[in-house]
């Protein structure tokens, strides 16, 4: 889970939203019934439900923690190598370019 990137985590995370919404309604609609498996069961899912939230608030807080942490180097390295980022951005703005004047 290490591997993921951005934009997976992003997915992952509204992913498990939709899952987390559609838990609750239906714990909602399970709420009608009666009889001891029926709490029972409702009380596992409760459960359930709390700690997905609780894990995707980790891997969210996580992930923001991370995406500062390499905002931060990346300022950092900016600051301290300013010739060497301007060389890497104008390369890449050349290859962009000549990708795009293909076209």
């Amino acid at each position: 889970m290490n591997d993921m990137t951005v934009a997976q985590k992003d997915k992952l995370m509204a992913d498990l939203r939709v899952v987390i919404s559609d838990a609750e309604e239906l714990l909602r609609l399970g709420a009608e019934q009666t009889g001891a498996s029926a709490t029972e069961w409702r009380a596992k899912v409760e459960e359930r439900i709390s700690r997905a939230k609780l894990k995707l608030e980790d891997l969210q807080d996580s992930a923001v923690a991370k995406a500062k942490a390499a905002g931060h180097a990346a300022d950092d390295y900016v600051h301290e190598h300013p010739w060497k980022a301007i060389g890497a951005a104008a390369g890449i703005g050349l290859i962009v370019g000549l990708l795009i004047g293909r076209r």
